[in-house]
């Protein structure tokens, strides 16, 4: 199956194979735009002009070679799946044509099923690399990539996984510890989904007291109650087309619960004191910090509003769990809030930066900025330095920073830093699972192996239960 617009090129010098092998690519795919070339440099002209999801070509051809013709293909366009074509198949071409970034390898004569079976699948590569790509483009363009700070992989997850969740419509249920970022997940999820144009509304529930919030958010007739001197339209009004933000879900009362059931159900709000409904056109993420289930055990949560809600889900980690990020946060947080203050420029020395890596952060990114703000206004110079660590916290929660006479070039720096915090964090992470090797590989996400290698090259005692 393929999508408009999508391209195969076929690139073989002897011109009867190559046209036999497009004639079965028109047959197999009538969607697609088959492109015949009989020489490597014709194939590189049309390779400049068609743009291919799939490139098929010849290995062995006099004036360009199928490798150097994928190279070629590489260096204009990361994202065309190139299948190599021989009649001289061996383990050994292949594996080099796959080292070199080949996406499948074919012997002549090609069985049909076999063409078929690869062609598909190069498209469907692709189209998944196309669409990232994309993805990233407008991550940067809207700044999600400025404000979600992060490449560890569960940062990764999460971007691809709020990307997926914009393209649908669906109600989002965002989960996470409290300063886990959940508000900049909602925010991001609107603004790459078609509803960007539109208007985002949050509202922090507990904020609001009950009596207050159910006309904070469907709006009141005049006279529904005492001091209704006028009509007033709510939160979900003033988001039509657009997104209402929930946030902390989990303490509204049960009577909202129902009122906001019917919303997702019928899709419709009935102000205070109006007799009638109001359709509503509103994409609802809500977001919590409270275990829902505990909730509805205990009666204080409806269960079918939490299923109504439940529909996609995403889950904040925890700061403890992307330790590998604080560098790029603390960095992230000390130049915003010199932009803020309108200061110069400083900058976490290597042992100040080995400190924060190593603390915990029970508030998560939240407790992070906070103290790197205290950080940034009691530092008087460019540099913050573990004087200022101790002046903001007192004895802060750090190792004794390493004394050296001299100012040491930044790759050693860096290197110290990072021996630093990963010494701590394999400490922790060993007491915590008391010894088990295993258990403390899959805690941190390492290879067990890779492991290893940390403990013998710091020299700690690892050799505890498996």
């Amino acid at each position: 199956m393929t999508t408009p617009h999508e391209t195969i090129l076929v690139v073989d010098d002897e011109a009867d194979f190559a046209n036999g092998l497009a004639r079965l690519l028109r047959a197999g795919f009538p969607g697609a735009e088959v492109l015949v070339a009989t020489s490597g440099k014709a194939g590189l002209d049309l390779l400049g002009r068609s743009d291919p999801a799939v490139l098929l070509t010849d290995l062995r051809m006099p004036d360009m070679d199928g490798l150097e013709l994928m190279a070629h293909a590489q260096t204009q366009d990361a994202t065309p799946s190139v299948i190599l074509l021989t009649a001289h198949g061996t383990i050994e071409t292949a594996v080099t044509a796959l080292k070199n970034g080949a996406y499948d390898f074919l012997t002549k004569p090609v069985r049909r099923e076999d063409l078929y079976r690869a062609v598909t699948k190069g498209l469907e590569r692709c189209r998944l690399l196309r669409e990232n790509r994309q993805l990233r483009e407008e991550m940067s363009r809207t700044g999600m990539e400025r404000t979600l700070i992060g490449e560890t992989p569960a940062m990764r997850r999460l971007k691809e996984t709020i990307a997926a969740v914009a393209a649908s419509d669906y109600t989002v249920l965002v989960r996470g510890e409290s300063g886990t970022g959940k508000e900049l997940v909602a925010a991001s999820i609107h603004t790459l989904s078609g509803r960007a144009q539109r208007p985002i509304v949050s509202v922090h529930c507990p904020a609001i007291p009950d009596q207050l919030l159910e006309s904070e958010l469907f709006g009141h007739v005049k006279g529904a109650f005492t001091g209704a001197e006028r009509s007033r339209k709510g939160l979900f009004m003033s988001a039509a087309g657009g997104t209402i933000v929930l946030d902390e879900i989990g303490d509204i009362s049960p009577g909202i619960q129902t009122k906001l059931l019917r919303v997702l159900q019928e899709h419709e709000i009935r102000p205070v004191g109006s007799s009638g409904t109001v359709k509503v056109d509103v994409r609802i993420i809500a977001s919590t910090n409270q275990a829902l289930e505990a909730r509805i055990k205990s009666g204080e949560f409806r269960e079918d509003l939490f299923y109504r809600l439940n529909v996609l889900t995403i889950h904040t980690p925890p700061l403890r769990d992307r330790t590998d990020d604080i560098p790029l946060l603390a960095d992230h947080f000390l130049a915003q809030t010199c932009r803020e203050m309108q200061i110069a420029p400083k900058r976490l020395s290597p042992e100040a930066m080995a400190c924060l890596c190593g603390r915990e952060w029970p508030g998560n990114v939240r407790e992070l900025q906070n103290f790197v703000r205290r950080l940034a206004v009691f530092c008087p110079g460019p540099t913050v330095e573990m004087s200022h660590l101790r002046l903001v916290d007192g004895p802060a929660d750090c190792a004794a920073p390493v004394t050296e006479p001299t100012l040491t070039p930044y790759k050693d720096a860096k290197a110290h830093v990072v021996d630093e915090f990963t010494r701590r964090y394999v400490e922790r992470l060993l007491e915590r699972t008391e010894g088990n090797i295993s258990e403390a590989a899959r805690i941190s996400g390492l290879e067990r192996v890779s492991l290893q290698k940390i403990l013998r090259r710091l020299g700690i005692g690892g050799a505890g239960r498996e």
